[in-house]
């Protein structure tokens, strides 16, 4: 018979409690699962565990918390061979299954007899993480070297903080946070390094923020420096524009896991200081490198009216030179990039 819903370990309200309050804690997910597995281990005695991020694109797991495992098992748990175990098994599921429960006996599992049993492990738990909105961002595994404490009602406690931990770690709620605070901000997403694009919790998305968008083509090209940050216009004439263009803020996700590549914004284009659609894809061309005379003959105009234009960007801006212009028209994303100067206003 199986264990009753309401039976948990001793102090299980009590470790229940301290997981909420680190799940949202200002820290990073890293530093919360490190957290979680430190509160987890006062009621589930475990010798190891970790938190691992799922990457779905590589179709394998980043370990984020991860002690008490040698380097082989380490290895082992961010391979591509791991994550189709866990998915072939159900271990990825939102119900725990201890080593017992699987579907196929222990002895018929390689990793199991190969890895974790010569490591001393004798049970485990595992459960697939997932967050509110359905997706799934990760696995909590833990292994012990006495199959008593692998018990049901460990498994209820788990099962009960799974999504929980799932928000703790989502690797999406930083993204959608520093989207947040971009001024102006009416719609963002996530691009992935695939070129898929994934919805930010709790924001709206925007035509030009999908994946087939030039948008995004040309945020990935402006990637790469340090800061992993750029902002620049886009010609535009629907909401949220002004004057005829958007601003698009993107910036790099450097962290875990690692296919999400940039999260990119769009919102109102903010004090243009006066600068003509012209004279802001002019602009797009010097911050690029473009010579006046190149710019002139891209556009197929005498250079000495491309001239003028420069001088009148120059003084716009309040700038000494036409370096000090562009500088600050890099800083505060007063250009258009070359690809975008031509984009079909629709």
């Amino acid at each position: 018979m199986g264990a009753r819903v309401f039976d948990l370990p001793p102090r299980a309200a009590e470790v229940a409690a301290e997981v909420t309050m680190l799940a949202n804690l200002p820290a990073g997910p890293g530093e919360r699962a490190e957290a979680i597995l430190d509160a987890l281990r006062q009621v589930i005695p475990f010798q190891a565990a970790r938190i691992a991020l799922l990457d779905p694109e590589l179709r394998q797991h980043d370990l984020l918390s991860c002690r008490g495992y040698n380097d082989r098992i380490r290895a082992y748990m961010t391979t591509q061979e791991h994550h189709a175990e866990i998915e072939s098994l159900g271990l990825h599921r939102t119900a725990p299954l201890r080593v017992q429960d699987l579907p196929v006996p222990a002895e018929e599992i390689r990793s199991w007899m190969e890895l974790f049993q010569p490591a001393g492990f004798r049970e485990g738990i595992g459960i697939g993480l997932v967050v509110a909105d359905g997706r799934r961002v990760g696995l909590l595994g833990f292994n012990t070297d006495n199959p008593a404490y692998a018990s049901p009602a460990a498994c209820n406690l788990v099962q009960l903080l799974a999504p929980t931990i799932a928000h703790a770690v989502d690797p999406l709620r930083s993204p959608a946070l520093l989207a947040r605070i971009v001024r102006g901000m009416t719609a963002a997403t996530v691009l992935t390094t695939s070129g898929r694009t994934l919805p930010l919790p709790g924001l709206p998305t925007h035509p030009l923020l999908e994946a087939t968008s030039a948008v995004l083509l040309a945020a990935t090209t402006h990637l790469g420096g340090t800061p992993d940050y750029a902002v620049f216009l886009v010609p535009y004439d629907r909401w949220p524009a002004e004057a005829g263009h958007v601003r698009i803020t993107v910036f790099g996700c450097n962290g875990r896991p690692r296919h999400l590549r940039a999260v990119v914004a769009v919102g109102a284009p903010g004090d243009l200081c006066g600068l003509t659609g012209t004279e802001l894809e002019i602009m797009g061309a010097l911050v690029e490198g473009w010579t006046a005379a190149s710019i002139a003959a891209s556009r197929n105009i005498p250079v000495e009216i491309v001239e003028g234009d420069l001088e009148r960007v120059r003084i716009k801006l309040a700038a000494p030179d036409r370096i000090t212009a562009s500088l600050r028209a890099v800083r505060e994303g007063l250009y258009v990039p070359t690809e975008m100067a031509v984009i079909t206003r629709a």
